[in-house]
């Protein structure tokens, strides 16, 4: 379905239609690839100082961020007057979404999960120069149209904390309110491997044992997917550990929950690297020196277990840790384990850093090793978009308090 939208352009001094239509991929990639690039996230935007930013390589693919969702759309924004080409069209912006169905509540103390459809935006991109125009709010609205055809009872994104122009978008334009706030921890990958921890027995799970052990522990954990099993299916996912004291006995992941051992943790690896490529872009030289001294030392003497810094000013890939909880007094102690585990299996694939998304009060995020400077904190923002509820013991999500833990799904990261 394309909207034609009129809009008036400033600085241009004629109306300029503007289309928002389903992206065609033939068509579009190029263009779509160009407004990308115009948008690199902490770039300066012309006309001031030059600033860091970081620059995501799609590697070709415009739909990778959505592609393994259940259901997915992108939009794009054309006008039918720009100066992009011969044809007189040009796209101006983008955006992407997905529907899936995810826990949003429970009842009988946790025991029974209340599943709801909802939506989540993702990537939307304005070219800076046609900002502050409405396009971005107009995107958003015939994304939410498509939403609510597909039976999504509520909309939610995420971005970070300090950026108000996209907080302002959401919650002061489009009926958004603030929901909840997850950080993202970073930890880069050093040259030498990490010595595997004394005190723990990491064993890797069958995706059925995995699927069985997430619905058992994440039952009433908000926005964990109904279709778990296909997620930890995927080709992208590269295995799910369970991390125990060392010593205990394993018999089946059906004994382990009907007797699980005093402490234990669990995580899922997601493949991001064989998605998309990040680098950041306008370093200092002194900087990119400085981390290029430490990877020397590093390669050079690994006995020494220096903490050297990986080339993040190139293209590098990541290595996503999803599904981490656990249980226990040691169940940080052994997460932290899983992600010196996880750390190794990323430093053999290639990768520049691992990075998970867990939420303010989540038990076991003291066991995650991160480095301050290379995460950031995150808004998650919602919307109800159906007029009743399917859940009357829910009632109204958007006013539900948080709680200790949320499922980051690794699909839309």
């Amino acid at each position: 379905m394309v909207v034609p939208v009129p809009s008036m352009v400033e600085g241009v001094g004629e109306m300029e239609a503007v289309e928002v239509r389903e992206y065609r991929e033939e068509r579009d990639r190029a263009a779509v690839e160009e407004v990308e690039r115009e948008c690199e996230v902490g770039s300066s935007g012309g006309g001031g100082e030059a600033k860091m930013s970081l620059f995501t390589d799609l590697l070709g693919d415009p739909l990778c961020r959505i592609r393994n969702s259940p259901a997915y759309l992108m939009l794009v924004a054309e006008t039918a007057t720009g100066g992009g080409g011969g044809n007189g069209r040009e796209i101006i912006g983008l955006i992407r979404g997905c529907v899936k169905t995810v826990v949003s509540g429970s009842v009988q103390a946790g025991k029974d999960p209340i599943y709801t459809k909802v939506a989540y935006i993702l990537g939307l991109r304005v070219s800076p120069r046609y900002r502050r125009k409405g396009v971005g709010k107009k995107l958003v609205g015939r994304m939410e149209e498509w939403f609510r055809q597909s039976g999504a009872e509520y909309s939610y994104m995420a971005t970070e904390q300090d950026n108000e122009a996209s907080v302002r978008l959401f919650t002061g334009r489009c009926g958004y309110s603030k929901f909840r706030t997850p950080s993202v921890l970073v930890h880069p990958v050093f040259g030498h491997a990490l010595q595997p921890s004394r005190n723990a027995t990491i064993r890797k799970l069958e995706p059925r044992e995995a699927e069985l052990l997430y619905r058992w522990h994440f039952a009433a954990v908000e926005f964990f997917p109904a279709d778990i099993d296909v997620v930890l299916s995927k080709e992208l996912s590269l295995g799910t550990f369970l991390a125990v004291p060392a010593g205990t006995r394993w018999e089946s992941v059906e004994a382990f929950m009907d007797a699980p051992p005093a402490s234990w943790a669990v995580m899922s690896v997601w493949n991001c690297m064989d998605a998309f490529r990040l680098e950041v872009r306008g370093a200092p030289r002194l900087m990119r020196a400085a981390a290029g001294a430490t990877r020397l030392v590093d390669r050079a003497a690994p006995w020494l277990k220096i903490p050297s810094i990986p080339n993040l000013f190139a293209p590098f890939g990541l290595y996503f840790l999803y599904g981490v909880g656990g249980a226990g007094p040691a169940s940080p102690r052994l997460v932290r384990a899983l992600c010196r585990h996880a750390h190794n299996m990323a430093r053999k694939g290639g990768c520049g850093v691992v990075a998970t998304e867990v939420s303010a009060c989540e038990p076991v995020r003291a066991g995650v090793p991160h480095w301050v400077r290379l995460g950031a904190e995150d808004l998650w923002c919602i919307k109800r978009l159906a007029d009743g509820y399917t859940h009357g013991s829910l009632g109204d999500w958007t006013k539900a308090p948080p709680g200790r833990s949320i499922f980051v799904d690794p699909r839309e990261f």
